[in-house]
C-alpha cells in the first residue's frame, strides 16, 4: 500500500526531493494531490512499510 511521506510544493521541488530518497534506494513516486490556481501541491509517496525510514532521511536531508 502507498502512503503519502510529504507534501510539495511544485513540480521542480516534488521531483527534486523524489530524486534525492531515489538516490538513498527507496521506492518513491510522486502524484498530484490539488491545484489551487497556480499553486501545485504533489504527494510524495512510498511503501507504508519504508515510511518511518523515509521521514528520518528526509530530516537527515533537512527538508523536514
Amino acid at each position: 500500500m502507498w502512503t503519502a511521506v510529504y507534501l510539495a510544493t511544485g513540480l521542480e521541488l516534488a521531483t527534486e526531493i523524489e530524486k534525492k530518497l531515489q538516490a538513498e534506494g527507496f521506492l518513491v513516486k510522486k502524484q498530484l494531490f490539488t491545484k489551487e490556481g497556480d499553486e501545485e501541491l504533489y504527494e510524495i509517496l512510498a511503501p507504508e512499510f519504508e515510511a518511518n525510514d523515509i521521514q528520518a532521511v528526509l530530516f537527515d536531508l533537512g527538508i523536514i
